[in-house]
């Protein structure tokens, strides 16, 4: 393997890969994984956007945009991963995952071989994709999470987002063995309810499963992201001052600025492998 090469490796082999996940639907998701994305590329990241929300894949509407394509294109031999990955924003890219996500783990010894072998020949290497699953605990879902470096857990103070987020975790450390999450309260008024919230997940975890749970930070309740987010905007870009947009760039800023410990889970090409079942 030539200088080169092994350079470009090591930089994919440091791509960052965090799912964005939830038990219970409609905590704003999809948004905030639109946002970091943006907020990212901000501070000089690449960013890759994995659309892994089945049924309701709608990252490539929030950047103002309608993709043709998906991963089962690629499957089918199609397109190329390449050709389907779209650039909606400086800095910002998308597989559009649609239904494709869906089975990867079913998919034949040929087409696993074919994804692989696409994802390590991909240009210009990423420093983070991020994962925005489905809510709940199908299969898809939990395979996602599990194949991610980082699980980032949306909660809001809606009991029963926090009684299915603990439905999660609680599947995924006993199916696969995963022990750290990372949590981010939404819709809350301030920093003091998303402690609270925290503090109310954390400690029945800690009580019934050995797992470990981080807080990263909290989003407030803010009219602005509302009506951005109906109007298929970006707040970053529609109102970058609002106190969501304020939030979500220091969410940024600590994932970008976090050194998680060392975990035998590798970067992007890694993620694939787990995916697709043959690591």
């Amino acid at each position: 393997m030539s200088a080169t090469s092994t350079a470009s490796l090591s930089r994919r082999n440091r791509t960052r890969t965090i799912s964005i996940t939830s038990g219970k639907g409609g905590v704003g998701k999809s948004t905030l994984v639109s946002n970091l994305a943006m907020s990212l590329s901000q501070q000089g990241h690449r960013v890759l956007i994995l659309d892994g929300d089945l049924g309701m894949a709608n990252i490539d509407v929030m950047f103002g945009l309608r993709t043709m394509y998906t991963v089962e294109h690629v499957l089918s031999g199609e397109k190329t991963l390449q050709e389907i990955i779209v650039e909606v924003a400086p800095n910002v890219f998308l597989i559009p995952g649609g239904s494709g996500v869906y089975g990867l783990q079913q998919i034949d010894t040929y087409q696993k071989k074919m994804l692989l072998d696409q994802v390590s020949e991909l240009e210009n290497p990423f420093d983070y994709m991020l994962i925005d699953t489905a809510s709940g605990i199908d299969d898809n879902v939990l395979y996602l999470n599990s194949a991610a470096q980082e699980t980032v857990v949306i909660v809001t103070p809606d009991p029963s987002s926090l009684t299915d987020a603990y439905a999660l975790i609680k599947v995924l450390h006993k199916k696969f063995g995963e022990s750290r999450f990372s949590v981010i309260a939404n819709l809350v008024q301030d920093e003091r309810e998303a402690l609270s919230v925290f503090r109310r997940l954390s400690d029945v975890a800690q009580r019934f499963l050995c797992v470990s749970l981080d807080y990263k930070g909290f989003i407030p309740v803010d009219q602005s992201l509302r009506v951005a987010t109906k109007s298929q905007q970006l707040i970053l870009n529609s109102d970058p001052k609002a106190p969501s947009s304020y939030a979500i760039k220091m969410l940024g800023e600590k994932l970008s600025g976090y050194t998680p410990i060392t975990r035998a889970k590798g970067g992007m090409q890694f993620f694939w492998e787990q995916l697709v079942g043959v690591a």
